[in-house]
């Protein structure tokens, strides 16, 4: 690229770049120099708005975990509409999109990431996820929509685990199977439904 151009929203152009390598490549295949040729910059245009490659990738997750609080805000909108398990279907299936996948394992193995990320406890990204669903679940049991004494943070830990383990198995690009997830959805709610109409 000729020096003096003036590039738009380098940032969003950088993180754009890393989110089609994960897609594309994966995690490991996700390096300075991947992202910087994927958004056909020079390399130095990434090190003038990071300090270093870890500064970049730990901005990559808080603009995941940006985009992840304003869903939170929509699914705890949407409690008392559907049913539950059509709106955590619908929540988890985009809480669980490719590159939320690919930079939570990026997230596991990268030791120096993980310390920049450290808020208090957890996997960024997942941790964030359970406090969604949590929110969510005490959102519809005030209105009487699972049982009085539902365990939300339990259910939440339940749907974020099994959900991650039916996204994260999966070769990379596919998504589980609409049937599938809705199974394992309404077998984790299953009590908590059937008990609030007791």
């Amino acid at each position: 690229m000729p020096t003096g151009v003036h590039l738009r929203d380098v940032r969003k152009q950088l993180f754009d770049a890393a989110g089609r390598v994960l897609l594309r490549d994966g995690p490991n295949a996700l390096t300075s120099r991947a992202v910087t040729t994927e958004a056909d910059v020079a390399k130095g245009v990434l090190h003038r708005h990071f300090t270093d490659f870890d500064d970049f990738l730990a901005d990559l997750v808080r603009d995941r975990l940006t985009r992840l609080a304003d869903q939170a805000a929509l699914l705890h909108a949407a409690a008392g509409t559907r049913t539950v398990a059509d709106n955590l279907i619908a929540a988890l299936t985009e809480l669980f999109d490719p590159v939320s996948v690919a930079l939570t394992s990026l997230i596991f193995f990268r030791d120096e990431l993980r310390t920049r990320l450290r808020t208090g406890g957890g996997l960024p990204i997942l941790t964030e996820a359970r406090a969604m669903l949590k929110a969510y679940l005490s959102a519809e049991r005030e209105q009487g929509r699972i049982a009085v004494d539902a365990e939300v943070d339990s259910l939440s830990l339940s749907l974020i685990g099994a959900a991650h383990l039916l996204f994260a198995g999966r070769r990379r690009g596919t998504l589980p199977d609409g049937k599938e997830l809705g199974t394992m959805v309404t077998t984790v709610l299953a009590d908590v439904l059937q008990r609030r109409l007791l």
